[in-house]
């Protein structure tokens, strides 16, 4: 990644839990771009975080949960979750999440 661009050919795939993985698109300070990779089936497990978070269903279906109301979300679809509300995901076939948090989430570099 420079200061402006990042290529495919540079991303790095955290697995961040069985059948779920993670990439660092772009970030600054102020906001940060990554990719979660889903197999079908896998679970983003419920969990909160300080960080306003967009979601943008790029791949796939999912079964969203924010807050405590669950929807089933085809591609093209997001989601918006205010900073410390809880939220997850399952993957009802393999699917692509972009994400959009700010400010960056430090914890993921």
């Amino acid at each position: 990644m420079t200061d402006h661009t990042t290529l495919p050919e540079d991303l790095t795939w955290t697995e961040t839990s069985p059948g779920n993985r993670r990439a660092v698109l772009s970030h600054r300070p102020e906001m940060m771009l990554v990719a979660f990779r889903f197999d079908k089936g896998a679970i983003g497990a419920l969990h909160s975080h300080p960080h306003t978070q967009v979601s943008y269903v790029a791949k796939g279906a999912f079964e969203v949960t924010v807050d405590g109301v669950t929807a089933m979300l085809p591609t093209g679809s997001s989601f918006i979750v205010a900073p410390n509300l809880v939220h997850g995901v399952v993957a009802l076939e393999e699917g692509l999440l972009i994400d959009t948090f700010t400010p960056r989430r430090d914890d993921f570099l």
